[in-house]
């Protein structure tokens, strides 16, 4: 059951849709004969009257307003990517309830953006011009236009994908009018950002835009961490203004950073050490007599030698001609490839020398293990008889898409049903090709590499350096879809929504392995049988509105989708127990959802609320932090209602914000994981962004809030953790429990001429300590970002 705590901010919400004239405006408008879907008239405006609302989506596969789609949809538009300067996509998804980070498995650290909404993984479902993009690379958004965030399963949109929804970032395409704006910032740790948008008309048809992005620095609150990275991306438009419009755009990003492997957890609050079944009272440092403190967050645990190199391309071509008033074919075809060679170091587990009691010069992780505490306090000379274990990770990927979209969007009457259709077929090429590093044959890391000292790590140790061996895993997906959007207007105030999707995927995934053998030392190589798999998906949402006004809507709605085995990456296995293996059965996910949408002050301000619950069943649950083992045992359900604040309340005062309470559980698991919490998803999570323009004094102020509740690292429900049949432990070594947090953050901007603004941001003012994300194992963190400004000078004629 679900069950609700007035928190301040949740408080705040509720006083913010309890704000007299909401109510009266809607019922000042009532539903009419006309049609209340017909889009907005597209005028492009000045500062002033620009809003954070959006009134569609991008994709084509949407046939009505926002307003009238019975699905929580979250827009960010460029005006707030700006204010906030946010540079990356996981930056801009502040702005959107419901979203933590991931940090991988054990010492892997996930690359890109390791994003968990609604409880569950959607890293490997973002997308670019509503296209699937499987890159490493942390995204940036300088060539965006908006980012549509699409929650709850959407089978029907794309295919197999994740339970919780998708993210979708559209891309800046020219448009007819002649503009040019840039953006240069200097800030904290050095850090150095150039971006211009260029757009240019070539007659009255024809226009060309560019876009360009430069960055250099250093992160704040961490040493040595380094990020550099360009883009540019040209485009073309042909025929603006006709029935026949022909895009040509393509993107191409470089980085060029220092991997940031996370800093270990013990010391943090909700640390835990595994320890015996009848001495649970030690299952904390300070009860044992382990007075260990933290160690600075700052720390970096790599090597002077660690990097990471990305390159991401992608060229696309859209084609659309209207055939008739009101019917409209697109076809849109890209090639991608996006590359990745990194050697990252990770943290592991924390040891302990030189303790009493114990003989001088023992090494031991944990006290030792007797029925009641120890007699006398386990402690430690000095801080530098405290190391931790390094995981040097060499890693290289390489992903290659191939796609081809056509689809007809239209409108037409049967009787006095009026239709808004969409449909199309949709054929994909994907790839990922992972090679396999290794060091030289019978060679080993000397322990200065392989450890480090807790409080005072060396990164100027030099290590050995890791080369592909010549073994790899090469996978590959096929996939042929067809589908179906419909929305049909039964009556001015009654609209059903359904949406079907039937898509044919053939995987097939080959491997070499590489074992070092030998004199002189090499590596072995031996191929792997080809192993392959193919089935059909159908994949369906149904949606009923109810529009009480012409300006609003309340809705129910189901939707699905499909994960088979190796859906996420291509890599199939057989083993019988392994994630990928192609004989288990595809993961399916649901969600019903109850929400109501508003359009309120003449359209500028969209206020949300849902009522959610997904579910995804026979999830393929790693045994413990074993990337190889899993059960497929069950499902797990996320519960929780979600609303939202978008546009302008009053002239000049802009808003974003929203408030998500879930709780997410293992409904049906192990003996140890029946009823448990799901991993690091919060109870509450909120987020609110606000700015006011001073007109006469040519100021503009902005403050935003993100609120993130606590969070569990493991999914269990044993007291202490589950227990070793053989050695009799009890729970884990590494933090159980991530700590709530709250950020605060500004924006000043003065315009100094029509032509010309300064602008200052400052983030985590109040300069809080937090953990940003964890790996699976507990061992690791990632530090949140320190208190931090950026100075800008923004630029447009």
């Amino acid at each position: 059951m679900l069950k609700f705590r007035l928190t301040p901010l949740a408080a705040a919400a509720l006083v913010v849709y309890a704000v007299p004239g909401f109510a009266q405006e809607a019922s000042e408008t009532p539903a009419t004969n006309e049609r209340a879907v017909a889009l907005p008239q597209v005028k492009v405006e000045d500062k002033a009257e620009q809003t954070y609302k959006a009134e569609t989506v991008s994709s084509p596969k949407f046939t009505e307003p926002l307003v009238n789609t019975p699905q929580t949809i979250t827009v960010i538009k460029k005006e707030l990517l700006q204010e906030r300067v946010a540079t990356t996509l996981t930056e801009a998804l502040r702005n959107t309830p419901g979203i933590t980070l991931q940090q991988g498995e054990n010492g892997n650290s996930t690359s890109g953006d390791a994003i968990s909404m609604r409880g569950f993984d959607t890293q490997n479902s973002i997308f670019i011009d509503n296209v699937r993009d499987l890159g490493t690379a942390v995204r940036d958004v300088f060539n965006v236009e908006q980012i549509e965030v699409v929650k709850g399963p959407s089978g029907a949109d794309n295919g197999r994908g994740a339970t919780a929804g998708y993210i979708n970032l559209s891309s800046k395409l020219p448009s007819a009018e002649d503009f040019k704006a840039g953006t240069v910032s200097y800030g904290s740790e050095d850090r150095r950002r150039v971006t211009a948008d260029l757009n240019q008309t070539l007659g009255e048809k024809t226009a060309v835009r560019l876009n360009l992005m430069g960055q250099d620095g250093g992160v704040a609150g961490r040493d040595f961490i380094e990020r550099k990275s360009w883009g540019i991306a040209p485009s073309v438009a042909f025929g603006l203004g006709t029935e026949t419009r022909f895009y040509l755009f393509s993107q191409h990003v470089r980085q060029d950073n220092t991997p940031d492997g996370g800093v270990t957890t013990v010391g943090l609050p909700g640390y835990r050490f595994s320890n015996a079944v009848n001495n649970p009272v030690s299952q904390t440092l300070e009860a044992a007599g382990r007075e260990v403190q933290a160690p600075d967050s700052k720390n970096y645990y790599g090597f002077a030698q660690d990097f990471e190199d990305i390159k991401a391309n992608m060229l696309t071509a859209k084609f659309e001609h209207d055939l008739a008033p009101g019917f409209t074919i697109r076809n849109t075809a890209r090639y991608g490839k996006s590359e990745q060679e990194r050697v990252l170091t990770g943290v592991n587990a924390v040891s302990v020398t030189n303790g009493t009691p114990g003989a001088a010069g023992s090494t031991t992780a944990n006290p030792p293990t007797q029925p009641s505490p120890p007699a006398q306090p386990y402690t430690v000379r000095d801080e530098d008889d405290y190391t931790v274990a390094r995981s040097v990770q060499a890693t290289g990927r390489v992903n290659e898409i191939m796609t081809n979209q056509t689809n007809l969007t239209g409108s037409f009457k049967t009787g006095i049903v009026e239709h808004s259709f969409g449909g199309g077929v949709e054929f994909i090429y994907e790839r990922q090709y992972t090679p396999s590093y290794g060091l030289a044959p019978g060679t080993t890391q000397p322990t200065e590499v392989t450890t480090a000292n807790l409080y005072n790590p060396d990164r100027n140790v030099t290590r050995l350096d890791y080369a592909k061996t010549g073994g790899y895993t090469d996978g590959q997906t096929i996939t042929t879809a067809a589908y179906l959007f419909d929305t049909l207007h039964i009556t001015d105030r009654w609209l059903i929504n359904g949406s079907l999707r039937w898509e044919r995927y053939e995987t097939e995934t080959e491997a070499v392995t590489a074992a070092a053998s030998g004199t002189p030392p090499a590596y072995v190589l031996t191929a792997v049988p080809r192993i392959e798999a193919a089935d059909n998906l159908l994949s369906w949402k149904a949606g009923v509105l109810f529009k009480p006004t012409s300006i609003s809507s309340v809705y129910a709605s189901y939707a699905n989708s499909y994960q088979p085995p190796g859906g996420a990456n291509f890599s199939l296995s057989a083993t019988a127990t392994n994630i990928a293996n192609p004989n288990l059965d595809p993961q399916e996910a649901e969600n019903y959802e109850l929400g109501t949408k508003w359009d309120l002050f003449g359209g500028r301000l969209a206020a949300t609320a849902a009522v959610f619950q997904s579910t995804n069943k026979n999830e393929l649950a790693r045994a413990g932090d074993n990337p190889d083992i899993v059960i497929q045992y069950g499902k797990r359900e996320t519960k929780g209602v979600e609303l939202a604040l978008v546009g302008e309340v009053l002239p000049n005062w802009n808003v974003s914000a929203g408030i998500t309470k879930q709780d997410a559980e293992i409904s049906q698991g192990t003996d140890t994981s029946d009823g448990a919490g799901a991993r690091f998803t919060p109870d509450w999570n909120a987020t609110l962004w606000t700015t006011y323009r001073l007109v006469p004094y040519k100021l503009t102020f902005g403050a935003g809030v993100q609120y993130v509740d606590d969070m569990t690292r493991q999914e269990t429900n044993a007291p202490y953790g589950s227990v070793n049949a053989t050695t009799g432990q009890v729970g884990y070594t590494g933090i159980y429990k991530v700590s709530s947090y709250t950020l605060v953050d500004a924006m000043v901007t003065y315009e100094a001429t029509k032509n010309l603004s300064v602008q200052l941001n400052g983030y985590n003012l109040f300069d809080e300590d937090y953990v940003a994300a964890v790996n699976n194992g507990g061992s690791r963190y990632l530090p949140g970002t320190a208190r931090s400004y950026l100075v800008s000078l923004n630029v447009k004629f």
